[in-house]
């Protein structure tokens, strides 16, 4: 990412979109994961809360929020792989 600029520019959301698709990808695949305690309607549940915050995470343009937004998609995935549900922060 640009050094000292505040706000992303269209270069740097082009160098992001293949990391971000990538955990967006591996989220949605560790949700089908066997060791994730859900049943079908929690599943389908948590896939659309994944999706709609990407959503909502594609239109951030702060480059300290996008760093933010990709380094909790890395710790939710980890989790994902231990076979542990996340847990909203309040």
């Amino acid at each position: 990412m640009a050094k000292g600029l505040v706000w992303a520019t269209a270069e740097d959301l082009a160098r992001n979109r293949g990391r971000v698709l990538s955990l967006y990808r591996q989220i949605q695949r560790s949700l089908n994961s066997p060791d994730i305690p859900l049943n079908l309607a929690a599943r389908l549940a948590k896939k659309a809360e994944v999706r709609a915050t990407f959503l909502l995470g594609s239109e951030e343009r702060s480059l300290h929020n996008i760093e933010d937004l990709i380094d909790a998609a890395e710790y939710s995935l980890s989790l994902l792989k231990k076979g542990e549900i996340p847990k909203h922060i309040q």
